[in-house]
């Protein structure tokens, strides 16, 4: 299976410099690879073919085709991804579209996993084949109780299966962090099923959100992505559950802070 090629768990995009073209428009170069990648994927979907493995090589090809037009990606902390093939629960903030499409290559070369998605993602058109065959949780976003019975049922017999789930507790994008906006229905689930978290604090404004379709934003290269997978966290009692969702806002936090531009 594909990989990001990795030098004790971490990728620093290599140095380079995009076209003229794709300086000029980013936005149109990476869009015009990105519909033919998806296309691809979705027709392998329909089909009922798309692997995990083909999923993980399309996610790079979306990393390789921001790089193309700029962006350059730091990745840390995926030693915790590659050392264990137990499933788990990742718990992440959510500012993007951007992750959507990559965390696929840097979590499935090395265990089988899925994601908590709203609806009107899975009944997108094109890439809501590709997600449908991911065999994700549906959440509706408009009944608060309702999701976290979804999340708890069908996670825990994803996770008993052996697929991890990656759970984005915010109710939806955003460019800034809200503690009070990040709930703990990752931590739920971890819980019931008895499985470890791993936190995951990401910062991927680069793909930005658009006026007319939120989805298709502006690519900004200029802005650099980070994601930093944090050491797997247990939780076997009440106490530790909270203490665990602390760690996890905080591990999130701290990163966020780091990555702030300076001056």
């Amino acid at each position: 299976m594909l990989t990001v090629p990795l030098t004790d768990g971490r990728y620093d995009s290599p140095p380079g410099r995009p076209s003229w073209l794709a300086q000029q428009l980013p936005s149109l170069c990476f869009y015009s690879r990105a519909l033919l990648i998806v296309a691809q994927a979705a027709r392998m979907a329909r089909q009922q073919i798309y692997t995990d493995g083909d999923w993980a090589h399309s996610s790079f090809a979306i990393l390789r085709a921001l790089e193309s037009c700029g962006c350059r990606f730091q990745l840390q902390g995926l030693q915790h991804v590659q050392s264990s093939q137990q499933p788990c629960v990742f718990i992440a903030n959510h500012m993007s579209t951007l992750e959507t499409f990559v965390l696929p290559c840097l979590i499935a070369p090395y265990r089988r996993v899925t994601f908590v998605v709203k609806q009107s993602l899975i009944d997108y058109p094109v890439f809501g084949h590709v997600m449908r065959s991911r065999n994700p949780i549906v959440v509706q976003r408009d009944n608060p109780r309702e999701d976290l019975k979804t999340v708890l049922e069908q996670g825990s017999e994803r996770l008993a299966a052996g697929i991890s789930v990656v759970v984005f507790p915010q109710t939806t994008r955003t460019t800034g962090f809200d503690a009070a906006q990040f709930n703990s229905i990752g931590i739920k689930l971890a819980q019931k099923a008895g499985v470890p978290v791993i936190p995951v604090a990401l910062r991927t404004d680069a793909w930005g959100n658009g006026h007319w379709i939120k989805d298709f934003g502006p690519i900004q290269p200029h802005r650099p992505i980070h994601f930093h997978f944090g050491a797997p966290l247990t939780v076997a009692s009440p106490a530790q559950a909270r203490q665990t969702q602390a760690d996890c806002v905080a591990f999130i936090s701290e990163q966020l802070q780091l990555w702030q531009p300076q001056g």
